[in-house]
């Protein structure tokens, strides 16, 4: 959960406290590469792939992915970024946190979106991003690959790439950089 999140939402607001380190950042490096090898296997190349990070712990995440990517076809591939605070549904319950920029970089119609978030857990913030996305034009189709799958969906959604499959008690939190994972919980302040 980004820093910017866990400070400004409650009931978790608080404090977090590492347990164990799961990955560190070559491990991370690692999965990155591994899911942009990944992508350009299923998709044949990388003709009209767009990798949108969603806000905030997917940003980096994709334009790193990004990045990997061109290294490994050697095409410039478009990287954007998606605030979804607006088409969340639970915004009775949390804060609105508006912000998070969104830039998509081009219309996505008839394009491939590469969606990218670090902790994939209920699936609801996925859901809000394929509304979101809604508004910048109609995909062609639209994948999704997070850092980690902790388990805990509300939603049937699946990741099409995945760094680390990493059950986890619905009561912890991960923590994801390109510096790496990291398990724990957020104590009260």
């Amino acid at each position: 959960m980004a820093e910017r999140e866990r400070r400004l939402t409650t009931p978790r607001g608080g404090v977090f406290v590492p347990r164990v380190q799961v990955l560190s950042a070559e491990d991370v490096s690692r999965a990155i590469t591994r899911i942009a090898h990944e992508i350009v296997e299923r998709n044949h190349g990388l003709s009209d792939v767009v990798v949108i990070g969603l806000q905030t712990g997917g940003v980096s995440l994709a334009r790193r992915l990004a990045q990997v990517l061109e290294e490994i076809e050697g095409t410039a591939v478009s990287a954007g970024t998606l605030d979804v605070a607006f088409y969340r549904d639970d915004i009775g319950i949390r804060p609105v946190l508006p912000e998070a920029v969104t830039d998509i970089p081009e219309d996505l119609a008839g394009r491939l979106v590469v969606l990218v978030d670090d902790v994939l857990f209920t699936g609801r913030t996925v859901r809000a991003a394929l509304n979101a996305l809604a508004d910048y034009g109609r995909a062609r189709a639209v994948q999704l690959a997070v850092m980690v799958d902790r388990g805990h969906r509300e939603i049937p959604i699946r990741p099409d790439y995945v760094g680390k499959n990493m059950p986890t008690r619905i009561d912890e939190q991960v923590d994801v950089s390109l510096d790496g994972v990291v398990l724990g919980d957020v104590l009260a302040r």
